[in-house]
């Protein structure tokens, strides 16, 4: 620690902090534009020039490291002098257009002007023109605005990962532009228009929609992916107009993905569902509340009676809050049926017989910079969890070591210490092998239940394995893919064995804001219930959807469609409507997504996070816990008085949430199991603007190459073993379901692969998310 005085005050500091630091550990403002905490220190803007003693000329604060007895003024005579040259020199070329800038009212330039800047500009000669750069669907550009601050170029580089930005020319011509002809890609790309202290990039989305002093705003939740981002929530007379990052060290930092930030553009989407809607003949008729509720309460009454209860099924989504899935539940035991669960894109249930709790991340997401080795198993990382990805990407700057294991290897944009790229059906058979290998690295036995296994390991696996062994703090995360796999039960419990050989720990990142409430709020079936592959394999009589899209948010959507197309009753809580809900639907009851209806999200560390509405709910939309309560209390049920969804979540979350999150399994048999010779294995990822029905409606993220139609990929020795090339359109089979595609090369696949996205429109036709698929010319 060194002791340094600045404006008169006594600071201690860390040693090879700077002066900015030690001014804000002080609660002193320095003025600045370039300078930012979480970037690397460029010290272009020169803004934050002080004084500093026996110093010759003013020094700026962000890069000059603090020395034993340094003494500084930040406000002194010589120090706003050198601020008030460089705030003239800023505006030199800068445009005099606030009243028309979208940034106007939340811009630092703006504000350090007032206090900064002269009463008149002694520039006379015409002011520089810069060209706007198209950045894509997201970010807006005025160029002309900008400062040459360069933080939109370091993010780029430093946490996004990719240089998309760079600056060209020099002096007076200094541009920030794009490579040429390229758009900012980057599932990140929206944290640059925070970044931006002025107005050169701004929301296209948002645009000249609303002044940021008329808007309110609003504390909430990611309803995307498990990490649980916390938001801001800018309204305008009860319509969202734009999301910001709330700043949580432990969570999102002040980060934000594209998905979280743009999707709110989905909650005005012409498929908005807001009036109850019965099918009678074939024909959808708008009806009040009172006679929706009596309707479904009547069918499954009904259905109850003429088959049992075992009769009626109840499917929720994942991104559905602690309170819905609750209630849901509930309302599917309170009929009699045990038919109940969230996990709709999963196939094996094996692990639940032997489930100690509810599987989690294993650890904080905080903890995520502490680990110095990860090794990631079947997952797309970097489009399925992008914070979590920028995470990992900087904890390798500072040592961690990253293995993989899946038939992917697309880039994550961090390096990869080893990677296992093998087929679904290997999965498992190479985990077993990092088992054997991290025993003998060990030097202990392995456990009994691996020797029908291969004593020796691969290279690929002893890497890996050697990789694990030398690390002081360790973690296994099973990804998307793997909890998605045909052996998923298999997988995690090799997951948990290696990490306790390895002496770390053992996690799931989770697909959805709820994978791990879904647990904690009971929506998984009871013993002689069944899950969501049975409900589909053995149609039910009637069923429940809440929140859910048959044709892509399910497993297998060809065989789901076709289930509850066949059943005599499907009650469909919605926000939206959807081609498929109108085909397989009897009554549409519709739900308020979560910018409209209070709630709770327990994320992949078992954080409860909840949150409340930010606007009213569109025409007759009702929240979903509410129309849950009152159809159980139509259906007169016992256990459905709640006045709030407080009540709610305290009955679903009651005791220590920590204890009942545990990833060990037993009972789950471990086998060799070859796959057959020559057969295709189809690897489906989930886009990143597909993932859930909110974003699949964000009009701005439709437009992102990360949207871009889906192709099939396979690798070239895939594609010359089947006398294909790349760009052929193919027909792609799984049993009786069809869909046709462009197949293209791509290494960055295993061999003998197919990698097809799910969870769009025109791969909806095709079967389960994996296992065998064929490929022929069309």
């Amino acid at each position: 620690m060194l002791e340094i005085e600045i404006d008169g005050q006594q600071v201690s500091v860390e040693d090879g902090s700077t002066v900015m630091d030690a001014a804000h550990q002080a609660g002193i403002y320095i003025p600045h534009f370039c300078y930012h905490k979480k970037l690397s220190i460029a010290a272009n803007c020169r803004m934050c020039l002080v004084q500093v003693e026996k110093a010759p000329k003013p020094l700026p604060a962000c890069a000059t490291p603090v020395t034993a007895g340094m003494k500084v003024w930040t406000h002194s005579e010589a120090a706003v002098k050198a601020q008030k040259g460089v705030m003239e020199f800023l505006l030199i070329n800068h445009p005099l257009d606030c009243p028309i800038c979208d940034q106007g009212g939340e811009c630092q330039l703006q504000d350090l002007a007032v206090g900064y800047g002269g009463v008149a500009s002694r520039y006379q000669e015409e002011k520089r023109v810069v060209f706007n750069k198209n950045l894509g669907s997201l970010v807006s550009t005025d160029m002309t605005r900008c400062i040459n601050c360069t933080r939109c170029v370091r993010f780029t580089v430093e946490i996004a990962g990719e240089m998309e930005l760079g600056q060209a020319f020099r002096g007076e011509h200094a541009e920030i532009m794009p490579f040429i002809e390229k758009t900012v890609d980057s599932e990140l790309s929206g944290n640059i228009i925070d970044l931006c202290p002025v107005g050169a990039l701004t929301s296209k989305p948002f645009r000249f929609s609303a002044r940021t002093w008329e808007m309110s705003r609003r504390r909430s939740v990611s309803p995307h992916d498990s990490l649980g981002a916390n938001l801001i929530v800018q309204t305008k007379h009860d319509v969202v107009k734009r999301v910001l990052p709330l700043e949580n060290e432990e969570l999102n930092e002040c980060w934000l993905s594209d998905k979280d930030r743009f999707s709110y553009e989905g909650l005005n989407s012409d498929e908005r569902l807001t009036t109850p809607l019965i099918k009678q003949d074939g024909e959808w008729k708008a009806v009040d509340w009172q006679a929706a509720l009596e309707f479904a309460a009547s069918g499954l009454r009904g259905i109850a009676k003429d088959y049992g209860p075992a009769a009626i099924g109840a499917l929720g989504s994942p991104h559905a809050t602690v309170e819905e899935l609750h209630l849901l539940q509930k309302l599917a035991r309170g009929l009699g049926s045990g038919n109940v669960d969230f996990r709709l894109r999963q196939t094996d249930f094996r692990a639940d017989a032997g489930r100690a709790g509810a599987p989690w991340l294993g650890m904080k997401v905080a903890e995520t910079g502490e680990l110095d080795r990860l090794l990631v198993v079947g997952s797309f990382l970097r489009k399925d969890h992008p914070l979590l990805a920028q995470r990992v990407r900087q904890a390798t700057k500072r040592g961690l070591l990253v293995s993989v294991v899946g038939p992917n290897a697309e880039e994550w944009l961090l390096p990869v210490r080893a990677r296992a790229l093998v087929a679904p059906s290997a999965l498992v058979d190479t985990l077993a092998q990092i088992v054997v290998a991290l025993a003998a690295e060990k030097g202990v036995a392995i456990d009994e239940r691996l020797s029908g296994f291969p004593a020796q390991a691969g290279d690929d696996a002893r890497a890996i394995a050697a990789s694990l062994a030398s690390g002081r703090k360790v973690a296994v995360w099973l990804g998307n893919l793997a909890v998605q796999d045909q052996r998923a039960a298999e997988l995690q419990l090799l997951a948990n064995e290696i990490a306790r050989l390895a002496g770390g720990t053992a996690g799931v990142i989770g697909e959805a804001a709820n994978s791990v409430g879904g647990y904690l709020a009971g929506a998984v079936p009871s013993a002689d219930g069944l899950d969501a592959r049975q409900q589909i394999e053995q149609p039910r009589k009637a069923y429940v959807l809440l929140g859910a899209e048959p044709e892509l948010d399910f497993a297998d959507p060809a065989a789901t469609v076709a289930a509850l197309g066949g059943a005599q009753l499907v009650v469909a809580l919605s926000a939206f409507v959807s081609p498929s809900l109108r085909e397989v639907a009897d009554v549409l009851l519709p739900v308020a997504p979560f910018a409209e209806t209070s709630g709770t999200f327990v994320n992949a560390e078992g954080r409860a996070q909840s949150f409340v509405a930010v606007a009213r709910p569109q025409g007759d939309t009702r929240p979903a816990w509410k129309v849950l309560r009152v159809l159980g209390n139509v259906l007169e049920l016992a256990g459905f008085d709640y006045n709030d969804s407080e009540a709610v979540r305290d009955e679903a979350l009651a005791g220590d949430i920590a204890a009942r999150l545990d990833n060990r399994v037993d009972g789950v048999a471990l086998s060799a199991v070859a796959a057959p010779a020559g057969a295709l294995e189809r690897v489906a990822d989930v886009p990143i603007h597909f993932a859930d029905p909110l974003v699949r409606r964000a009009p701005a993220l439709q437009r992102t190459r990360d949207a871009a139609a889906p192709v099939a990929r396979a690798s070239r020795a895939t594609l010359a073993a089947l006398g294909l090339a790349g760009g052929e359109r193919v027909r792609l089979a799984q049993g009786a379901a069809r869909a046709e595609l462009t197949i293209v090369a791509d290494d960055k696949l295993a061999d003998g692969c197919v990698r097809v996205a799910a969870a769009h429109p025109d791969t909806a036709t095709l079967g389960a998310l994996s296992g065998a698929i064929s490929v022929e010319r069309i």
